[in-house]
């Protein structure tokens, strides 16, 4: 969903889309699977494309996506496994390219490319500004590491000399990362909203991290993704996001 809030564009939407227990919530029971993501986009205005992270699909499936969706929608694509998680970043030069190359297929529907890092590498800055460096200027970037060496002033610097937005994560209401603003854009990825089933955001988290977001970025783009799909969480809470960010625009500011 593209909400406004102030100068603050909002893109909120689902880390996925293929999920049959989302039959009954978000698809009607008896939509056929290929038409999940065209119905999606009547809803949501961005997703997050996590079945790149297992395996790259072809240009012309990005393509064949980027057509079933309307003018302003927005793909993120998280990056391959075998670049972030086999390489570690280390020589990237060939997986970005092919990375590029098939997700270029989306066209102006292409969001950021999110590189989601394992919880067990720690920071390697060098590696990171080399990856960086292996994407042209015209894409956005976004990096979610997961080791809390990560959270070094050279780190941010590095971000933010390429324009690279740092991840911005929660599980259960919590923050997985320093809150910095690294690029003119950002990027938060709503993991786990409680423990119990189904795992929603209750009101309270999810107006906190509005005014995070509105306050940090009152001139720019953010995604919001949210990433508890069990039990259709994720559905439902991104559109009490929408509507709480929609609430927030309409009333006079604090």
């Amino acid at each position: 969903m593209d909400v406004g809030t102030g100068g603050t564009r909002l893109r909120i939407g689902t880390c996925g889309w293929q999920y049959r227990s989302w039959q009954g919530v978000l698809y009607p029971t008896e939509l056929p699977a290929r038409r999940w993501l065209e119905h999606y986009a009547t809803v949501f205005d961005a997703v997050e494309c996590d079945a790149a992270f297992y395996r790259l699909p072809e240009r012309t499936t990005f393509e064949k996506w980027a057509a079933m969706v309307p003018d302003g929608f927005a793909m993120a694509v998280k990056a391959s496994r075998f670049l972030t998680h086999v390489k570690r970043l280390s020589e990237p030069a060939d997986p970005v390219r092919r990375m590029l190359d098939a997700a270029t297929g989306l066209g102006n529907r292409l969001g950021p490319f999110l590189l989601q890092l394992p919880p067990t590498m720690t920071a390697d800055i060098d590696r990171l500004i080399g990856c960086l460096r292996c994407f042209p200027p015209t894409v956005r970037v976004a990096i979610e590491p997961r080791h809390s060496s990560w959270w070094t002033a050279d780190v941010r610097d590095a971000l933010a000399e390429a324009q690279a937005s740092l991840v911005w994560s929660d599980r259960l209401g919590v923050a997985q990362s320093p809150l910095w603003r690294t690029a003119d854009f950002g990027y938060l990825r709503l993991h786990e909203g409680r423990p119990t089933f189904p795992p929603r955001y209750s009101v309270r988290v999810l107006r906190a991290w509005l005014r995070q977001i509105t306050a940090t970025w009152p001139d720019g783009e953010v995604f919001v993704f949210f990433n508890n799909d069990a039990g259709a969480a994720a559905v439902r809470d991104a559109q009490a996001f929408a509507r709480l960010a929609a609430a927030e625009a309409a009333s006079p500011p604090p």
